[in-house]
């Protein structure tokens, strides 16, 4: 099997052509080029796109075992959204453990930091396996050859094209520029040639238009298949394609999509906690997309991040805790302070699930409220200032009568609605409250800020050092050396 699970720009996906020397362990049901291009099976086309959520997942040590200097243990969303903003601290009790995780935290990091090089190798690898699966599944003759049904074809075809477009997203508003792959990597020349970082317009461009693919495949329902609810829905589509129209600015597209979204079922959860717990999974109104993490199943698929929490890691920063208003039941809801229990990534309000490196607990990626906040935000930047503060209530209004971390109600008086008001600072101030608030701890908070334009602001106020280099993350040195200088660096690293 030829160079196949490198991961990276030139350490794996235009490397396509390495065995296991990166890995320590070959990744389970991954479709090969070769099964992809020589006899392609049913089996083969299924696992093609299957094995591409595996990036997506919170399961511990999918591209190496125990590389915690590389960023390689899990996913780093929490440490380059959360730890990095004024949200979230490291570890409950300050220490030299992870010395990477203190870099990003107070902005001291260079390009051979883990935080960014773990984030580039899991997009990639998972860029890498989509455009095999992509291959696979346009080739013309599939139908005849597999036995698949047209409907399952456009199906899985839709959930690619949406993964990718996922993955995507996250390197263009991480990076900037970045490499603009679409096409499995079969040589070495090419994989220099590949290595080449696009325009980021060019990138948001190619997000957009998968995910116009994506849509017009998938079927017009809440959930793809009422056998496997975790597989990628229109609505995820519909939801990407909003946060695509948020993050370049596209006001009005923000608005129309995510009108189109209760169409399909979505709506808010009476209760706040519903979006997180174990129990509700697959049942809510809410979610949108989520990991569909298992336990016991072999190949294991469990919530790895669940045990680093019993280690110590994951706390709030006074700043965070500080910010909530009185009695905003979305503040225990999220952690608990005095059991030190970070619930909402337990998936739990009794400390279950601490310690499981194989917790059950789903990763929730997108939710309706996140959308509702989107619109209101697309409102109030074209004038709509009256709907744009109805949406904010609306999240409040639920906020405060949701069902509180104790089995109680919040006092009457709790998260009153905000006044109306046709000052655009205001309400973009309300906004802001308000997405901390709900958002807290979902990986949100420090993209939010670094598009609105009061990153530098915020943090400098929080006592960190952050530059102007600081809006995008340096592009992993270990990626610009085995390019031989063709991926450049981004300025100021």
């Amino acid at each position: 099997m030829k160079n196949l699970f490198k991961t990276g720009i030139l350490m794996g996906l235009t490397l396509l052509v390495s065995c296991q020397d990166e890995l320590t362990q070959a990744p389970i049901g991954l479709t090969t080029l070769e099964q992809a291009n020589s006899a392609p099976t049913l089996n083969s086309v299924e696992n093609s796109v299957n094995s591409s959520y595996q990036l997506l997942s919170n399961r511990l040590n999918i591209l190496a075992q125990w590389d915690w200097g590389g960023g390689l243990v899990f996913q780093n969303d929490y440490i380059l959204q959360d730890i990095a903003s004024d949200d979230m601290e490291k570890k409950w009790n300050p220490d030299g453990d992870q010395t990477w995780m203190d870099e990003i935290n107070n902005f001291s990091f260079t390009s051979t930091n883990g935080g960014p090089n773990g984030l580039w190798k899991y997009d990639y690898e998972g860029i890498k396996r989509l455009n095999i699966a992509i291959e696979l599944l346009t080739k013309s003759d599939i139908e005849s050859i597999t036995g698949i049904t047209s409907a399952r074809k456009n199906q899985l075809l839709g959930e690619a094209y949406f993964l990718r477009s996922y993955y995507y997203f996250s390197l263009v508003t991480n990076f900037g520029d970045v490499p603009l792959i679409l096409a499995p990597v079969k040589t070495y020349q090419e994989a220099f040639e590949v290595a080449v970082r696009a325009d980021k317009n060019l990138v948001w461009d190619k997000i957009k238009s998968d995910l116009v693919l994506a849509k017009a495949l998938l079927p017009n329902s809440k959930y793809s298949s009422t056998t496997e609810k975790w597989r990628v829905s229109k609505g995820a589509v519909i939801a990407l394609q909003a946060k695509a129209a948020l993050y370049t600015q596209k006001w009005p597209e923000v608005i129309t999509f995510v009108n189109e979204l209760a169409p399909l079922g979505y709506s808010l959860n009476a209760n706040y906690f519903d979006n997180f717990s174990t129990s509700k999974e697959f049942t809510d109104n809410e979610v949108i997309f989520s990991y569909d993490h298992q336990s016991n199943t072999n190949p294991r698929k469990g919530n790895g991040i669940c045990a680093p929490l019993d280690w110590g890691f994951f706390a709030p920063s006074t700043d965070f805790l500080n910010s909530f208003e009185a009695n905003d039941p979305r503040k225990l809801l999220t952690v608990d302070i005095a059991k030190r229990n970070v619930n909402k990534m337990l998936g739990s309000l009794d400390g279950a699930n601490k310690g499981n490196d194989d917790a059950p607990t789903n990763k929730v990626y997108m939710r309706y409220a996140d959308a509702l906040l989107w619109k209101a935000e697309a409102l109030n930047e074209t004038g709509d200032y009256a709907g744009a503060i109805a949406i904010i209530n609306q999240i409040r209004g639920r906020a405060r009568t949701t069902v509180t971390a104790t089995g109680g109600t919040a006092p009457v008086g709790t998260l009153i609605d905000r006044p109306a008001s046709s000052d655009k600072a205001t309400v973009k101030g309300w906004l802001i409250s308000e997405r901390r608030a709900e958002l807290g701890f979902e990986n949100q908070r420090m993209l939010d800020l670094k598009r609105w334009g009061i990153a530098k602001a915020v943090m400098t106020a929080h006592g960190k050092n952050f530059q102007d280099k600081h809006m995008l993350y340096p592009i992993p040195q270990s990626e610009i050396d085995a390019s031989a200088g063709t991926l450049t660096q981004n300025a100021g690293y």
